[in-house]
């Protein structure tokens, strides 16, 4: 075992947390997106009804 290999197995693992993290944001902002969209329809059906 090289003495190379912890340190490329660190830095493997720490660009794999980086990209679960950055893959995590855009599903939690295109969520956000979808929430408030529901919400401005909902928001339009209220006013038409008034």
């Amino acid at each position: 075992m090289s003495s190379s290999t912890p340190r490329l197995v660190a830095v493997m693992a720490l660009m794999g947390v980086v990209s679960l993290s950055l893959a995590g944001c855009n599903t939690v902002e295109g969520l956000g997106k979808d929430i408030q969209s529901a919400g401005q329809a909902v928001e339009k059906t209220a006013e038409k009804d008034k």
